[in-house]
Formats: C-alpha cells, sequence, structure tokens
C-alpha cells in the first residue's frame, strides 16, 4: 500500500468525509388512494415518484472530494426517503407481501454494457424500444428512462466542472466522456463502475453487488497493460483506490447490522465455455483486500475440483487477515444445481452471489434468494408435542415430520402472494431484456426464483438422534418427560440432558449415525421445495443458509429435545451447534459434506472459526489451505472461515474503544466487531475455536 492510500484510507476511517453531509428530506406530495392500493394503479404513481426521488437527489448532491484521491462521488445527502409515507406503506403491506423494504434487492447488475458504451447505449435501445408497439405506458416508461439519464448528465456535469475548478481538467474531461460513451481505460472503468454502483443506491435500491469484478474489467487493464498506459502497480493501487471508495458511504447503506450492506463481489470460476478463468486482477484483488483489511467490498472467490493449493494459500493469507473472506463457492456444485433448476448453462457458469451467499445471476437474476426461512428445529418441536405420545416407532414420527414440513412450506408460500416491490428505473437499465422491453425490472426478469433458508439443521438432525437412540430405541425417557423437559427448559437434574448434551454423537463429529438426520432432513426440504412455483413463474430454492434467523428463529422457540436451552441460539448458517464439542474441522466437514448440496444450493455456507493462532507461519497457511481444499473436493458447496480470538472479543466488549477496526465475519458478511448488537457480539464469541 503505498504512502497516498494510507492518507486516504485513515481519511475514510476516522469519517473525516462526514463533514460533507447534509440533512434534507424529500417531500413526497400527495398519498396513494385506497383505490390505487388496493388495485396496485398506485404503481404507476409510484414509479413517477421514484423517478422524481432520483432527480432531486442528484440535484441536491454537491461535488465532494477527498484529498488525494483519484476516484469520485460520495453521498452528501444523508436521507434516502422511502416514496412512500408510513400509511401508504402499511397500506400496501395489508394488500401485498412486501419483501423487506419493498425494494429490488439482494440483486447483482450488469455493468458491462454501460462501461463498454455509456448511457448513450442504452439511449439507443430506448429510442429503439419507442418504435415498437406497446402503448402508452411503454411509451411514458421511456421517457421516465430517458429523463433519468439526462439528470445523470447534469450530475456528472456538476462534479466535473467541480473538478475543473479543483485543477484536474482531465479528470473532468474523462468523466464527461465515459459517461456519454463508456470508459477507454482501466482507470476510467473504475470510475464508471463507482459512478454506475453509486446511482443504484442513491436511487433507493439496496444489497446491489459488484458481481464478477474481475471478469468484466479484465479488458481493459489487459488493454492498458499492452499498450504501455498502465503498469501492473499502477493498476493494483487503482483496484485499493476503488476498495476504498467502497467504504466511504457504507455506513449510509441499510441492513439489519452495521456491515450488512451487500458490497459483494465474486472473484475467479470459469469462462462460458468452462474454463478457469481465475487472472491477474484475481489475485491482485486478494492482495489489495489483504493490504487495505476493510470490510467492503466482501470478497467471494469461486474454486472447484482442479484449482491448484498454491490458489488457496494466497486465499488463505487473505483470511489470515481477520476479515473473514475469501468465501468459497464450488463450482462443481453450484453450476449443476443451478443448472438442473432450469438456468442455462451459459448463465449458470456465469454465476455470482447477492448480497451475502445466495446464487444469482449478473444482470438476468431477480430472483429473490432470501424471501423465507424454514425452522427445522421449531418443525421437531412440534412434532414432539402434538406426536410423539400417539406415535409408536420412529418411521411413524419420521412421517408426521414430513407432514408438517410441508404444512410449514404451504404456509410460508402462501404468505409470499402477491408481491410487491417498488420500481427501480435506473436499476432496470443494467438489467437484461428490461430497456428493449420498456419494462421495469421490479416486474421480473429473466430468473424470478424464489429462495428458503433452512436454519437450524445441526440442532434438528441432533434432535432427531436423541428421538430415535433414547426415546424410541432405549427407552431412556417416557414421552412425558421429554415434552415436559422440554418445555420447562431441562431441569438441571435430568439425566436425559446430560446425555444428550455431552455424551451423545452429534452433527460434526463425522459420525454418520447422526449426520443421516442431516442428510434425511435436507433431502425432504429439497423434495418438499421441487415443483412448486411463484406467482412470477419460478421456482422455489432450498439452501443451507440461515441469515438473520439464526438469532430470531431461535428466540422463538425456546428449548429443543438436543439439549439446546431456551436463550441459546442456533449456529450460523450450516454449521455445528453452539455447545457442541467436536472432534475438530475434519470431522466437522465430514459430517457436512455427507448430503447431496446440489439439492439445496440456494446458498449458505459450512461456517468454520479458527483461533488466530492457527494461522502463523507458513505451515498453518498450507494446512488451513489444504483443509479447503479437501472441503471441495468432498463436494461441499460453499464455505467461509474466521480468524478469530475469543479473548480479544470479550475485551472489545469491555473496552470498545480500542478496538474501533476489529473485524469478523458475521453470517455473509464482515462488520466492525464494536458496531454489532450484543446479541451478535455474544453468539460470534460462542462459536467454538478449532485448531487445525
Amino acid at each position: 500500500m503505498t504512502e497516498e492510500m494510507k492518507q486516504i484510507k485513515k481519511y475514510i476511517l476516522n469519517k473525516k468525509h462526514a463533514k460533507f453531509r447534509k440533512n434534507k428530506d424529500w417531500d413526497k406530495s400527495g398519498e396513494l388512494t385506497e383505490s390505487q392500493v388496493n388495485t396496485a394503479l398506485g404503481s404507476h404513481e409510484l414509479l413517477l415518484r421514484k423517478k422524481n426521488h432520483l432527480i432531486w437527489m442528484l440535484e441536491q448532491e454537491h461535488p465532494a472530494f477527498i484529498p488525494g484521491m483519484d476516484l469520485v462521488f460520495m453521498r452528501t445527502i444523508v436521507e434516502n426517503s422511502c416514496i412512500v409515507n408510513t400509511n401508504e406503506e402499511k397500506a400496501l403491506r395489508n394488500q401485498y407481501y412486501l419483501h423487506e423494504k419493498g425494494h429490488v434487492c439482494n440483486i447483482s447488475p450488469d455493468y458491462s454494457e454501460v462501461l463498454a458504451g455509456g448511457f448513450e447505449s442504452i439511449e439507443k435501445k430506448i429510442q429503439k424500444a419507442k418504435t415498437e408497439p406497446g402503448g402508452s405506458d411503454k411509451e411514458e416508461y421511456a421517457d421516465i428512462l430517458s429523463e433519468i439519464i439526462r439528470s445523470i448528465y447534469s450530475f456528472t456535469e456538476k462534479y466535473a466542472e467541480a473538478l475543473e475548478e479543483d485543477g484536474r481538467k482531465g479528470k473532468a474531461a474523462s468523466l464527461r466522456r465515459s459517461v456519454h460513451t463508456g470508459a477507454e481505460s482501466f482507470p476510467e472503468a473504475l470510475q464508471l463502475l463507482r459512478l454506475l454502483h453509486y446511482l443504484a443506491w442513491l436511487e433507493g435500491e439496496y444489497h446491489i453487488g459488484l458481481g464478477r469484478f474481475d471478469q468484466y474489467l479484465y479488458p481493459y487493464y489487459k488493454e492498458d497493460l499492452e499498450k504501455g498506459r498502465l503498469t501492473d502497480e499502477e493498476a493494483f493501487s487503482c483496484i485499493e483506490e476503488f476498495f476504498l471508495a467502497c467504504n466511504i458511504d457504507n455506513d449510509l447503506y441499510p441492513g439489519v447490522q452495521q456491515g450488512d450492506n451487500g458490497q459483494s463481489l465474486m472473484l475467479g470460476g470459469v469462462d462460458k465455455d468452462g474454463k478457469d478463468c481465475f487472472n491477474e486482477l484475481s489475485e491482485m484483488c486478494l492482495r489489495a483486500s489483504r493490504e487495505l483489511k476493510l470490510i467492503d467490498p466482501k470478497i467471494n472467490l469461486r474454486v472447484n475440483q482442479d484449482t491448484g493449493i498454491k490458489q488457496y494459500e494466497e486465499a488463505t493469507r487473505l483470511t489470515k487477515a481477520g476479515l473473514g473472506f475469501p468465501q468459497y463457492s464450488n463450482d462443481d456444485v453450484v453450476i449443476p444445481a443451478l443448472t438442473r433448476w432450469g438456468y442455462q448453462l451459459e448463465d449458470a457458469r456465469n454465476y455470482t452471489v447477492a448480497a451475502c451467499w445466495e446464487f444469482i445471476i449478473p444482470g438476468k437474476g431477480m430472483d429473490i434468494p432470501n424471501i423465507e426461512a424454514v425452522s427445522f428445529p421449531k418443525i421437531v418441536n412440534r412434532c414432539v408435542e402434538k406426536y410423539l405420545k400417539e406415535t409408536d416407532s420412529f418411521g411413524a414420527f419420521k412421517e408426521k415430520l414430513l407432514e408438517e414440513l410441508k404444512a410449514e412450506v404451504d404456509d410460508i408460500t402462501k404468505r409470499l402472494e402477491p408481491i410487491f416491490m417498488y420500481p427501480a428505473p435506473y436499476l432496470s437499465m443494467l438489467m437484461y431484456g428490461c430497456t428493449e422491453e420498456l419494462k421495469d425490472i421490479s416486474q421480473g426478469c429473466v430468473y424470478n426464483n424464489y429462495g428458503l433458508h433452512g436454519t437450524g439443521i445441526s440442532c434438528a438432525a441432533d434432535s432427531l438422534y436423541a428421538l430415535e437412540m433414547y426415546y424410541f430405541t432405549e427407552k431412556k425417557i417416557t414421552a412425558e418427560e421429554l415434552i415436559g423437559a422440554v418445555r420447562d427448559d431441562f431441569p438441571e437434574d435430568l439425566p436425559y440432558l446430560k446425555l444428550v448434551r455431552d455424551e451423545m454423537p452429534h452433527m460434526g463429529d463425522g459420525n454418520p449415525a447422526v449426520d443421516k438426520y442431516g442428510v434425511w432432513l435436507l433431502d425432504a426440504f429439497a423434495d418438499e421445495v421441487a415443483g412448486r412455483k411463484n406467482e412470477r413463474g419460478g421456482i422455489y430454492r432450498a439452501g443451507t443458509g440461515s441469515a438473520m434467523y439464526y438469532i430470531r428463529h431461535a428466540e422463538e422457540l425456546g428449548a429443543s429435545p438436543d439439549g439446546r436451552r431456551k436463550g441459546e441460539y442456533f449456529p450460523a448458517n450450516f454449521s455445528p451447534g453452539l455447545s457442541v464439542k467436536t472432534k475438530g474441522p475434519l470431522s466437522v466437514i465430514k459430517s457436512f459434506t455427507a448430503p447431496n448440496l446440489e439439492r439445496v444450493a440456494n446458498g449458505g455456507p459450512l461456517t468454520l472459526e479458527f483461533h488466530d493462532s492457527v494461522f502463523r507461519g507458513e505451515e498453518g497457511i498450507q494446512k488451513v489451505a489444504s483443509l479447503v481444499q479437501m472441503f471441495i473436493k468432498n463436494k461441499g458447496h460453499q464455505l467461509q472461515l474466521n480468524a478469530i480470538n475469543a479473548e480479544t472479543l470479550k475485551d472489545a466488549q469491555r473496552h470498545p474503544e480500542n478496538y474501533r477496526n476489529l473485524i469478523v465475519r458475521v453470517w455473509g458478511w464482515s462488520a466492525y466487531f464494536v458496531e454489532l448488537d450484543k446479541v451478535y457480539q455474544d453468539h460470534l464469541i460462542r462459536r467454538a475455536e478449532y485448531t487445525v
């Protein structure tokens, strides 16, 4: 890292740029009528509001520069108001299902077209689309897109004039040209990408990913290098500066917790022909993230059974930095899973991740991959309460569990209709077919599938083992005793509690006797979801992720038959229970690669915590890299690693002022530990620390 980059980083981390920010609120004017809400006619009014809001934001934003930084564009208006008021939102939610905040989110645009041809390439498509038959609504939509583009030109002109006043005439000319006709160099491409990404957040969308960063930018880098316009060192500094820019406004981006902002990018993988495409930019991104040690962007890495150990070692050096990066995705599992679900092979090979780890297709996916979640422990508990006394065999009990799983999925899918999303006209210009058809992305795209998370899989598997072994087979506890124990949070002197917590095997021990229940549950989940269609014509995808539900679902449940007590949380994502003392990471990998993960590949990584001392020395790097390679060769679908120290985390809770820049991996994103709510801090401290 150059001295200049160090100073920029210091400036951003100290939030000195906050002095440029102002509080202003947009006046929505008017209110949706009851008729508009009930008949969805309000979508036209909301489209106009979305356009007017974005134009207002662009008018209110004023140029501001970070000293020494070439890249421009930062938020100076703090508030990004919703386009509806409280009463309107309530009315809409009474009539429709609004996912999260109701905005388009968890999406990865296709930046490549505007990078190559500027907004003039979009204007040409708009004009062509206007000549096609489509009625007044489509013509009005075309006019809205054109008006937004004009406002983008005005906004960039405002910045160009400020750059000229700052003495940067060359930068001003570059900005003016590239926004109209596209980037002509690697630095210009990064600057234009910064604008495109910035605009999506300004419009009101959130969890907007950066996609396959090393692929769509590679042609610009390669041409600059071949023509002698850029050295590798200069290109590396450009990447570091872009990564720094991702941290300027991230405290203004919405999420469950600070840091949950969806600025994820994907590295490596294969091209449309299936050939490996890890390149020089991929390596530079790993190194830049390692040097900068910032929470954004979130680094993901695509690998497969042929990925060499040196690449894993380079990635492990990034893990050693303590950022929770990179997250690994296995092409050998994900690509076949996507094609099985109906994705075209070329698109499947182009996959990236959404905000956390759900698999989506850049520019083509209007999937909602985190739309809801099934709590496996809740279903087990429900069956214990309703059916344990009346079932005389474990097989009969499992049949009841399948019935309850179906009822749960039925209930969830019914709640999701009819769905409504706020329009996103700017973002639509970056999505496949939307401009050509003059259709808003909120109405769908090429892929419109929904993803269901599955939480507490290890807790449920452990519970099923305990039920079969100690109730149905060995009869160490009666139905009345077990139902009462779960209801009353397990009396301390109950022998069953010690048995299930300390003596029986658990999922994560590498014991097939327990792992088979995890396999069975995930197969049952995949079977139950298979064949279901959502109202947009898409399918439902089963997954192993938890998102924030590992906290929410556990708080709603109370104790469970595996000995988990009330107030004890589920593990994050696809991991052993928090109170389980496993034999180490090898046994965990054996357990969590036992299921057929192609069937539940919506997303959701095995999450492992390592004591930070594991990474000391080259031998530690090699051991962890070999462990990751083994996971991939065993057909694991996704993996994330945390290099943490429980004592450090505890001290950070006591003295947060001393740990402002301590970074941890939460459930699919990384954050500054001291900015997390205590419940998430406590969960991180409780996670097991494995020794390789």
